[in-house]
C-alpha cells in the first residue's frame, strides 16, 4: 500500500511538476495587439426656450392682460413663462433673434400690431413692446436680437410686453389671440 501511495504520490509530483513549465509556457510566449479607437462628435449650434429644446410647438409663454372693464383704455402686460420672463439659452458664437410671424385677428388690429377676437366680430386690438415703458413696438416679421451674449451658460432674457387699447362699444365677453414667434440664430 505504500508503493502505491508512494505512485500516486509521484504522479502528482510529475502532474505537478509538467504543469508548471506548462504555465510557464503560456506566459513567456503571450502576445498582445495594440492599436486605437476613433472618438468624434460633431456639434452643431442650438437655442433652448425656457428649458425646451423642441424646433416646434414651443410654449414661449402667454401675455394675460387680466380682468378690466368694456370702458378701460389701456391694460398693460408682459408675456410671461410660468411667472418670469422668457429665457433662451443659445450655443456661443450664435446670434438669436426673435420675430412674431403673425397673429390670427390681424387684419383687425387697426392702428396696432395685433388684435383679440371674442368670436362674434368683437376685437380688442393690442401691440408688443420690447420694452417696459412700452415705446419700442415689435412690428410683424421684424426680427428683434437679444442683448447680451450667449455663453450656453447663462439663459438670455427675452423682454416682451403688452398693451391693449379700449374702443367704444365692446361687449363684455373674453377675447384672445395667438401668435405665431420665431427665434432664429
Amino acid at each position: 500500500m505504500l508503493k502505491w501511495q508512494c505512485g500516486l504520490l509521484f504522479r502528482r509530483g510529475v502532474l505537478i511538476a509538467s504543469l508548471i513549465p506548462s504555465l510557464m509556457a503560456g506566459s513567456a510566449f503571450a502576445q498582445s495587439v495594440t492599436g486605437t479607437v476613433d472618438v468624434s462628435i460633431e456639434l452643431t449650434a442650438a437655442c433652448e426656450v425656457n428649458g425646451s429644446t423642441a424646433t416646434s410647438g414651443v410654449d414661449f409663454g402667454s401675455l394675460e392682460f387680466g380682468s378690466h372693464t368694456t370702458l378701460f383704455s389701456e391694460a398693460d402686460s408682459e408675456v410671461l413663462n410660468g411667472g418670469d420672463a422668457i429665457e433662451v439659452l443659445c450655443s456661443p458664437g450664435v446670434t438669436p433673434s426673435f420675430q412674431i410671424t403673425g397673429g390670427a385677428n390681424d387684419v383687425e388690429s387697426g392702428a396696432q400690431n395685433h388684435a383679440m377676437a371674442n368670436g362674434s366680430g368683437n376685437f380688442v386690438p393690442y401691440s408688443i413692446y420690447t420694452d417696459a415703458a412700452r415705446t419700442s413696438a415689435l412690428e410683424p416679421n421684424t426680427p428683434y436680437t437679444l442683448s447680451g451674449t450667449p455663453d450656453g451658460i447663462t439663459p438670455q432674457t427675452l423682454p416682451l410686453y403688452g398693451r391693449a387699447y379700449g374702443q367704444p362699444g365692446l361687449a363684455a365677453d373674453s377675447y384672445s389671440d395667438t401668435l405665431n414667434v420665431e427665434l432664429s440664430f
